[in-house]
């Protein structure tokens, strides 16, 4: 679609598309798949997302299947009580600093800055903690961006509260 304005065109994206929203409620892992090839931007999003443990929760991405190590950047997690932590991302961005009996809320973006390269940035809450996620990261696949699954670090807690979706554009 194109807008003329002043003699000028102006060309403007694709809609933004919403996956079906998924149930946080069971398994170890929730999957998005069939995300277009013309998708440059998807956005997860948390609804009061909890886990049976305590492992932090990651989303991977793929194409054709999960890419669970190359992953590269900086997490922080922020209290009220001013204090922090952090670390170095490998096996996902990470995007939750998770405990048992809070519930998380907030946004992943993770947009295409080049070819098959992936930027990731999140602003994610746990209401028990008071805790704050941000995530900066990037990752290179080695073909179309396809899938996102979301998960926690150990790989064995399980899902039991809430519900996640995506939009893509």
């Amino acid at each position: 679609m194109s807008i003329t304005l002043d003699g000028s065109n102006i060309l403007t994206g694709g809609l933004i598309n919403s996956g079906t929203a998924q149930a946080s409620t069971s398994g170890t892992a929730i999957t998005f798949t069939g995300i277009p090839s013309t998708a440059k931007r998807i956005t997860v999003m948390f609804n009061g997302v909890s886990t049976s443990g305590t492992s932090n929760i990651l989303i991977q991405v793929g194409s054709g299947s999960v890419i669970t190590t190359g992953y590269t950047g900086q997490y922080n997690f922020y209290s009220q009580g001013s204090s922090s932590s952090g670390g170095t991302l490998s096996a996902g961005f990470l995007t939750i600093n998770n405990n048992a009996s809070g519930l998380n809320y907030g946004s992943a973006v993770i947009y295409n800055i080049s070819g098959n390269t992936w930027v990731c940035s999140t602003n994610i809450s746990l209401t028990v903690s008071g805790y704050v996620t941000n995530t900066n990261g990037i990752i290179a696949l080695s073909g179309i961006l396809d899938r996102v699954v979301i998960t926690t670090v150990n790989g064995t807690d399980t899902f039991d509260a809430g519900s996640i979706n995506i939009l893509y554009e």
